[in-house]
C-alpha cells in the first residue's frame, strides 16, 4: 500500500487548524505550532495516522465487512457520496437518524417499507390507489430514499465508522462507542480525539482537505476488496481441483476393478482349458 504524499496534504491544505482560542487542549501533541492566531497541525504525524487508518481499512474490506461513513456537512457531502460510492461502501450525508446504530432493526423496517412501495410498483399495486394515497406514498417514498436510500444495502451493523467532524457527527460517535464499533475520524484542532479509535488530525472544513483524505481511504478500501476477490477466485480454483481430483478417483478404481475382473475371469479360462486338455 502506497505511503500518504505529505506535498500532496500540504497543497490540499489539510495543515490548517482552527483559530488559537478555539483550540482542544487535548488535541495538542498534533499541532506543529501556531501563525497569525490558527494552529498549524503536524503533517508528519498527519501522514502516519493515514496510513494507520488506511491499512486497519483495508484489512476490513478484506474481511468482506462494511464501513459507514458519515458526513452531513455541506462542504463534505457531495465529496463523500462520489467517492463512497464508487467503493460499493454505505454512507449517510443526510441528517443523522436517531437510533441508526443502536436501534438498528427500526431502520432496517424502513429501508423494507422502500422495498415495499417499489415492488407495488412494479407489480401493479400502486396503480389501484387513488391519486390521493399515490402523492402520499410517492413522498414517503422521496423521504426515505433520501434519508436511507444510501445504506439501502447495509443489512447489518457496520464493522467501523469513517466519520468528517466529529463534533458534528457526535451523535454517531456516541452510538458507536456504546456498540464497542471502532471509529475513523478527521479530527480539527478545534474537536476532543478521545472517543477517536483512528484519529486523523486534520483540517475537516475545507473540501480540498476532506477529498485528498477520503481519496487514501477508498483507496485502501479498494485494494482491500481486490485481494477479496483475489482469495477467493483462487479458492474456487483450488475446490475445483479437488472436485475434479475426486471425481478420478471413483473413475480409476472403477478401472482397476474392470482389468482385475478381466484377468480373473482371463486365468478362469486358462484353467478350465487346461482341466480339458487332461
Amino acid at each position: 500500500m502506497p505511503r500518504t504524499d505529505f506535498n500532496q496534504l500540504l497543497e490540499a491544505g489539510v495543515h490548517f487548524g482552527h483559530l488559537k482560542r478555539k483550540w482542544n487542549p487535548k488535541m495538542a501533541p498534533y499541532i506543529f505550532m501556531e501563525k497569525g492566531g490558527i494552529h498549524i497541525i503536524d503533517l508528519h504525524k498527519t501522514v502516519v495516522k493515514i496510513d494507520e487508518a488506511a491499512a486497519a481499512m483495508k484489512q476490513i474490506a478484506k474481511s468482506g465487512r462494511r464501513i459507514l461513513f458519515v458526513a452531513t456537512k455541506k462542504q463534505a457531502k457531495e465529496i463523500v457520496a462520489e467517492k463512497v460510492q464508487a467503493v460499493g461502501m454505505p454512507y449517510v450525508t443526510e441528517r443523522w437518524p436517531g437510533g441508526m446504530l443502536t436501534n438498528f432493526p427500526t431502520i432496517r423496517k424502513a429501508v423494507k417499507k422502500m422495498a415495499t412501495i417499489d415492488k407495488m410498483n412494479a407489480d401493479g399495486t400502486y396503480d389501484k390507489f387513488s391519486k390521493r394515497e399515490k402523492l402520499q406514498i410517492a413522498r414517503q417514498r422521496a423521504k426515505l430514499e433520501k434519508n436511507l436510500g444510501s445504506i439501502a444495502d447495509l443489512t447489518r451493523l457496520p464493522a467501523a465508522l469513517f466519520v468528517v467532524d466529529v463534533q458534528k457527527e457526535v451523535n454517531a460517535v456516541r452510538e458507536a462507542r456504546r456498540l464497542n464499533i471502532p471509529v475513523f475520524a478527521m479530527v480539527d484542532t478545534c474537536c476532543d480525539p478521545t472517543n477517536i479509535d483512528y484519529v486523523i488530525p486534520a483540517n475537516d472544513d475545507r473540501a480540498q482537505s476532506i477529498a485528498v483524505i477520503l481519496d487514501a481511504m477508498c483507496a485502501a478500501i479498494n485494494e482491500g476488496l481486490e485481494e477479496r476477490r483475489i482469495e477467493k477466485e483462487k479458492e474456487a480454483e483450488e475446490n475445483a481441483a479437488k472436485e475434479a481430483v475426486a471425481e478420478k478417483k471413483p473413475r480409476a478404481r472403477k478401472a482397476v476393478k474392470v482389468e482385475l475382473e478381466a484377468s480373473e475371469a482371463e486365468a478362469a479360462a486358462e484353467v478350465v482349458a487346461e482341466t480339458a486338455a487332461e
